[in-house]
């Protein structure tokens, strides 16, 4: 059995419903302050808990003793409010995991798929980024994480811990049935911004800096469909529980795409204009951040299946089926 730890999230839930329709056994575990309980559209066990209450996390194990596995999504991740509240986030983030791992080992469940970022290589100095990179995250979000990562190489060399740690680059897009899509409170993603102004609710779109050394002078990004990342999870369950071995991966498209890229194709999806308003810089923005996904290809047969257009195609079913308009 499979616990999702944090499964009621955006990506969280959409690795359920994948999981369920690969045939595993799945339980959810979320304190539900950033998810969503009607995300949880399979029939799954779903436990209310806390990562922060030792005593939620040994009623999960105690409840499910066949649980061999735990997939962690369970983190707050918005850099912006990281670098302004870090005690927030290195509570959450990282005393709330090393509760998780010690209850984990505490019942004897030793395999762990873990949420990394891309956050954690910082400022890229080559592109595509791939996990030989160095690691110098800029913000407290993404030290977070890799704080987590080696806690864990830590905890499996003292404790025999198992895990995988993915570095996602953008997740994008919504589940192909539009049941469950991207909803955060505040949002902060491009993507979901832009379809606000395709469908009405908001003016405009402010984009953050045009004299970036690329084509167009705007940020380039790398985005992934949500359902690509869940079967980069399904598979790397599988490759842990038969190969027993550690992995740090990125999982991303291998392809960037600018702000403005992203605008025209909402435009073309959409079929409405958007307007958008030029702004200075944030600060700490690369210009690029393209990740090489080659050893998740090689080494868990992984191949994202969704390109652009299909993403933000995905993303505008959910977007109008959950805030009102028409296609």
């Amino acid at each position: 059995m499979i616990a999702i730890v944090g499964g009621a999230g955006y990506i969280g839930s959409h690795t359920v419903k994948y999981l369920v329709r690969q045939g595993k056994e799945v339980v959810v575990f979320d304190n539900l302050s950033t998810g969503h309980r009607e995300f949880i559209t399979e029939k799954v066990s779903f436990i209310e808990g806390d990562l922060a209450n030792k005593e939620d996390l040994d009623n999960l194990f105690n409840r499910y003793p066949t649980i061999d596995t735990v997939v962690h999504f369970a983190a707050f991740a918005y850099v912006g409010e990281s670098v302004e509240q870090p005690a927030k986030y290195y509570h959450n983030n990282v005393i709330n995991t090393i509760q998780l791992l010690d209850v984990m080992l505490k019942h004897n469940v030793k395999n762990i798929v873990f949420s990394s970022t891309c956050a954690t290589y910082g400022d890229p100095m080559e592109w595509p980024i791939t996990e030989q990179h160095p690691q110098n995250p800029i913000n407290p979000y993404g030290r977070t994480k890799l704080m987590i990562e080696q806690i864990m190489e830590d905890y499996s060399k003292a404790y025999g811990l198992k895990f995988v740690a993915l570095r996602y680059f953008n997740a994008a897009g919504a589940d192909i049935e539009c049941e469950i899509g991207e909803w955060h409170d505040p949002e902060s993603h491009l993507i979901p911004l832009v379809l606000d102004i395709a469908l009405g609710r908001k003016s405009s779109i402010s984009v953050f800096g045009s004299d970036f050394e690329t084509p167009d002078g705007t940020c380039i990004r790398d985005y992934i469909h949500v359902t690509d990342l869940a079967d980069a999870h399904s598979k790397a369950i599988d490759y842990l529980l038969k190969c027993n071995e550690n992995l740090k991966l990125n999982l991303g498209n291998g392809l960037g795409y600018s702000v403005l890229e992203i605008i025209q194709t909402v435009e073309k999806v959409t079929g409405k204009q958007v307007q958008a308003v030029m702004a200075e810089r944030r600060p700490g923005d690369p210009a690029k951040l393209i990740g090489s996904a080659a050893n998740a290809k090689a080494i868990l047969d992984w191949e994202p299946q969704y390109n652009l257009q299909q993403i933000i195609e995905t993303a505008w079913q959910w977007h109008v089926k959950k805030f009102g308009g028409t296609l």
